[in-house]
Order: C-alpha cells, then structure tokens, then sequence
C-alpha cells in the first residue's frame, strides 16, 4: 500500500476507538524512514497518454454512466448514493440510497 491508503486505513481505525487522528506527513516520514515507500512511477518516453475515445455525445438516450458516493451521517451511519447518468446532458436518469452500499442491479 502507498502512504495515504495506509493513512486512511489508521486514520478510520483510530476513529472507530476515538482515538486522535494521525498526520499523513507523519505516515510519510515513517514509512520513508523504514524504507516502506512505493516506487514512483516514471514516465514512459515517447509513449503518451492519450485518450482516443470520445465520450461526449450529441443526442440523450445514447450512453450512460454511473458514479456514486458515500458521507456520514451525524449519528454515524453510513449512506451510499449511486446514480446513473445520461453523457449528453449530464440528467440524472436514475438514483439508489442505501445504508449497506450498492449492487450491479442496482445500477441497471
């Protein structure tokens, strides 16, 4: 794991034992200090990233997508909304709510 996964991953343990939060430069440094760092990626040379498709389209109804995203509620609850978007308008064509995350079917 890289440094800010591993931030995450002691930052909601200790809050789960309302235990003070750790700073991810002190994640950092640690992990630097014991040699527990990933390695950089380095760019390729002559090999550009590029993006060939084309995502944006004219009329409605022609490609959809999907994104979603999770909060906390002030008593602590976990919400997960998922929607479903149409590409050309950006319309939300349909949602999901739910406490315990969400499914493929979910989605369709």
């Amino acid at each position: 794991y890289g440094y800010r996964r591993v931030w995450g991953l002691l930052r909601r343990a200790r809050e789960k034992r309302s235990l003070p939060a750790i700073n991810v430069k002190r994640v950092y440094r640690v992990m630097r200090d014991h040699n527990l760092l990933l390695e950089r990626r380095t760019k390729q040379p002559g090999v550009p990233r590029r993006h060939e498709g084309r995502i944006a389209v004219e009329t409605s109804d022609t490609r959809w997508c999907s994104d979603g995203f999770e909060f906390r509620c002030e008593d602590g609850a976990k919400l997960s909304v998922t929607f479903a978007l149409d590409c050309c308008d950006r319309e939300a064509i349909g949602w999901v709510a739910s406490p315990t995350g969400y499914s493929g079917d979910d989605i369709r």
